[in-house]
């Protein structure tokens, strides 16, 4: 998803069967697979490919967007699962009182706004926050996504958004495209356990 309103992405995904894979994207399942499953929450969750296979490896997953068509079609798609799906715009939506995450899946979620300051506030101890989506250099080598430097991500500015956490990864991954390849950039990052202190 990136910086349009939910009219524009209610259109695109109504005017197709799918708009993107119905497969996890390679780097987010590479990053989360290994992790334990616990409560999870998918902001930017469109038609909820995400949310759907991280409902199957077990975790409780509350999925966001602000487009209705993607939401419907994600719990049409997955309607054996428990997912709550929840149409809101991230930018304003925030968890019930006392909700916390295990993971805050942030996947291709190009806003011009601060979302992942305020996720960070979100996580459980020990939770995860997992950021994948466009370099800012993809712009300039590579193909795809948002055209808007504003929208897309550079490392400096993920470093700043996991500030208080403790950076497990952070850098460029090279992702081949029928046109091309993109480049994508990935955060890892937890916050530390009662007591811990970020290194």
């Amino acid at each position: 998803m990136s910086g349009h309103d939910a009219d524009h992405w209610d259109q695109r995904y109504a005017d197709t069967d799918r708009l993107w894979s119905a497969e996890p994207n390679p780097t987010v399942a590479e990053v989360v697979e290994p992790m334990r499953p616990g409560r999870a929450v998918d902001l930017g969750a469109g038609e909820g490919r995400h949310a759907a296979w991280l409902a199957r490896l077990g975790w409780q997953v509350t999925a966001v967007d602000f487009s209705g068509v993607g939401i419907e079609r994600g719990r049409g798609n997955a309607p054996d699962l428990d997912i709550d799906w929840v149409v809101a715009d991230v930018r304003a939506w925030a968890p019930g009182a006392g909700g916390s995450f295990d993971l805050a899946l942030v996947a291709y979620l190009h806003l011009a706004d601060d979302v992942l300051g305020r996720v960070t506030g979100w996580l459980a101890p020990g939770g995860a926050l997992v950021v994948v989506g466009h370099a800012l250099r993809n712009l300039t080598d590579g193909v795809g996504g948002p055209q808007d430097a504003r929208l897309l991500h550079t490392e400096e500015q993920l470093a700043v958004a996991a500030s208080g956490l403790r950076v497990e990864r952070l850098g460029e991954v090279t992702r081949p495209t029928a046109e091309g390849d993109a480049i994508d950039l990935v955060l890892l990052a937890r916050r530390p356990c009662t007591g811990a202190t970020v290194a």
